[in-house]
Formats: C-alpha cells, sequence, structure tokens
C-alpha cells in the first residue's frame, strides 16, 4: 500500500510538493476519497490527503462569503450554512453510493472535480461560485487568486484551471466561495409517460419559461418504471404556489402533472442529484455524457441500439447519466460513437468501471491537437516534473 502522507497545514503541504519534486516521486492526491476512483489509475509511491487541512476560515453571512481549508468535510459547511438559512448555490453530488466510496466528501474534493448538481441550470457549476483558491504547484509553490494574499499568479484565472482539474496542476489548501440565501420551500412537477424526445421539449418549455425553474430532470421507462419527468421551482411559499400554478398551465399540452412539495421534493431531488435511479452495481459502467438537450435522446437510442442501459437526462438533457457497457473498454467505443454522430462537440466520461477498463481506455473525452498541446503546457508550467496525480485525467497530464 502506498505510504498516505497527511499534512497539517498548507506549509507541510509545500514542503512535501517540494520535496516530491527534487525527488521526481510522484504523489496521488486526495481530498476525502470518494472520488478516488474516478480517472485513469495513478501509480504513485505515496498519497497526499489533505483532511487534516480542516475548518471554515472566513464566513460573513451578510456578505455571503465562505472560506475553507480543503479538507473540510461537505457536510460540515453544509450545516454552518443552513444555520442561517443559506447553502451552496450549486448543489454538490454525493458520489459515495454511485462508486460505491466511504469517507467523507471534502469541499477541496468538490472543487478540483468541479462537483455540480441539478441547480447548474440556474446558478452555473461549482467553478461559478468559487471566488477564490489558495493553492500548492507541483513545484511547491503556494499560489494565490482571488478572493482574500501570498503570491499571485499574474496572466492565469487559477480558479478556473484547478476546477476541475483533478489535482493534476495543484494541491488545492483553501478554497472562497458566494453562497446564497436558502429558499423557503419548493415544489416539484411530476409528468408521467413521456418519451424522451417529448420530455426534454417539456423540460426546455420549462427552463425557457419566466418562472426560475431550478431543476429539470427525466428518467426514462425501464422494465416496469414508467417514464417520469420532474421540473423544480424554489422560493418563497406564497411565489412557489403562483409560480407552480403558472407553470403547470404553459405545460398544459404535455399532460396534468403531479405535485410534489417541500421535503418530499427535497428528498426526490437529492436522488435525482446523488443518480440513485441508476442503482448501484459495481460491474456495470457508469458514463457522463454532456451533450446538447436537444440531441440526447438521438445519443441514448443510439447507445441503445448495442447496449442494454439505463438512463437518466438531468439539466434539461444537457447531462446524461448512463449506466451500462460490456467488454474490455466498457462501452467506449459505442458511448464515443454515439456522442461525436450528434456533431456538437459533446463529451462522455467513463465515471465507474472496473481498475483494468480504466487503464485500458480514455476515461476522459479525448481532446483534439490543439486543446491537448495547450493541456500540456498547462501541466508543464504549474507541475514541470509531473509529480501531481500523472496520468489520472489524460497520459502525460
Amino acid at each position: 500500500m502506498p505510504e498516505v502522507l497527511s499534512p497539517r497545514d498548507e506549509a507541510e503541504v509545500a514542503e512535501l510538493v517540494a520535496a516530491a519534486n527534487r525527488s521526481k516521486e510522484p504523489l496521488a492526491i486526495i481530498g476525502g476519497g470518494t472520488l478516488a476512483a474516478v480517472g485513469r489509475p495513478t501509480q504513485t509511491a505515496a498519497t497526499l490527503s489533505t483532511t487534516r487541512l480542516a475548518g471554515v476560515t472566513l464566513y460573513e453571512p451578510s456578505e455571503l462569503v465562505l472560506s475553507a481549508s480543503a479538507g473540510t468535510p461537505l457536510a460540515a459547511i453544509e450545516q454552518l450554512l443552513a444555520e442561517k438559512a443559506q447553502r451552496l448555490p450549486f448543489e454538490p453530488m454525493d458520489h459515495r453510493q454511485l462508486l460505491g466510496s466511504s469517507n467523507e466528501p471534502t469541499i477541496g474534493g468538490i472543487v478540483a472535480a468541479n462537483v455540480s448538481g441539478p441547480r447548474r441550470i440556474q446558478v452555473g457549476a461549482a467553478r461559478d461560485s468559487l471566488i477564490g483558491v489558495r493553492a500548492v504547484t507541483g513545484a511547491g509553490d503556494v499560489v494565490k487568486s482571488g478572493g482574500r494574499v501570498m503570491k499571485n499568479v499574474t496572466g492565469y484565472d487559477l480558479v478556473k484551471f484547478l476546477a476541475g482539474s483533478y489535482g493534476t496542476l495543484a494541491v488545492l489548501s483553501e478554497v472562497t466561495f458566494k453562497v446564497l440565501p436558502a429558499p423557503e420551500t419548493e415544489s416539484t412537477l411530476v409528468f408521467s409517460g413521456l418519451d424522451d424526445e417529448v420530455a426534454v421539449a417539456a423540460m426546455a418549455t420549462a427552463i425557457g419559461s419566466p418562472f426560475s425553474v431550478s431543476g429539470a430532470a427525466h428518467h426514462p421507462a425501464y422494465s416496469r418504471e414508467p417514464a417520469r419527468t420532474f421540473i423544480r421551482i424554489e422560493g418563497f411559499f406564497a411565489s412557489v404556489d403562483a409560480r407552480a400554478a403558472r407553470l403547470i398551465a404553459e405545460l398544459a399540452g404535455f399532460g396534468p402533472p403531479e405535485r410534489l412539495d417541500g421535503g418530499t421534493s427535497a428528498q426526490l431531488w437529492r436522488a435525482i442529484r446523488d443518480v440513485e435511479f441508476l442503482g448501484f452495481s459495481p460491474k456495470v459502467p457508469i458514463w457522463r455524457i454532456s451533450t446538447r438537450p436537444t440531441d440526447a435522446p438521438t445519443v441514448v437510442e443510439t447507445v441503445r441500439r448495442s447496449l442494454d442501459c439505463r438512463v437518466l437526462y438531468d439539466w434539461g438533457g444537457g447531462l446524461i447519466w448512463l449506466a451500462g457497457g460490456t467488454g474490455e473498454d466498457g462501452g467506449a467505443a459505442v458511448v464515443r460513437a454515439a456522442v461525436a454522430a450528434a456533431g456538437t462537440g459533446g463529451y462522455a466520461t467513463l465515471v465507474r468501471a472496473a481498475r483494468d477498463v480504466r487503464a485500458a481506455v480514455d476515461v476522459f473525452q479525448p481532446l483534439d491537437p490543439a486543446l491537448m498541446a495547450l493541456t500540456k503546457r498547462l501541466k508543464q508550467t504549474f507541475d514541470p516534473v509531473g509529480v501531481l496525480n500523472p496520468g489520472r485525467m489524460y497520459e502525460g497530464v
């Protein structure tokens, strides 16, 4: 088993990374480890865990700003915000059931993977709420961007680069977010029996309406389960009631919906957020496909011609969760061909699969040569020796 290094503060992180840089001995970078199975397997002599870098370092409820060390459990942050009737806007997913992982998700891990839930259609991704970071580069330098400074990196938007970089560019030590007030209540309209194309049309109509839809998802019929389409609105009680009534009228052509309110609605969206609809079977690959919503039904239908799969649409159809895939590539050839056939620049990520499958295929969507060249230049700039999570996303990155 690789040695686990658990630095107590940012200075120790910098010392350990600098030592790895000098010795050219790569490090696996993790937070709570709940997302460790995402990406290509890495071969490293040691693992650096940020879990001891924990604690909220700044919280100003009146200014809607919160800073926390990277290893702070997500649950602790959400509890603190809830006490002030506030929340993280982007509704971060909990991957533990989907990946069969344990331990606690950390706020640094959320940023490193840019984890964003159903509310993304309204407020954007995790990186869009992130206003500052502190981090340690692969050379052992402490850098700062946005928020509150040690060493500013002029010319680079670290907030955007580091969110979604999976620890391949730098080790996060502190993150700063803008937060938002939590709504008084929420309501979900549930339409039954819509096929995929009609469901995508219904979600597009709802999202395009003036009623501030904060969630739009669709679970196609599977086995004995009927198709269901979910539209969520949130806010003050009176506003939600009024908007729900008007939205029902706006969507009258799609049939009469069932309405779920308050805690019942919230429980449903936790299940959608965490992709519980696909169930958990460690032998079945899980794909996360991003595409244009209008192309989503065609992509799914193309995959279904070759693979038996379960599907959940989120983000109005812009995000497809697909459970299915066989063979040495976990269905990669079929899934990526279907995405490419849509011709709109979509991408497919293999979120869960056996280790040998993840080692054999491109887990993340292969990049075109120009973008890959830029990605490698960024890696060379931030991690010149390649000691941080080498090869986790792409060969050499």
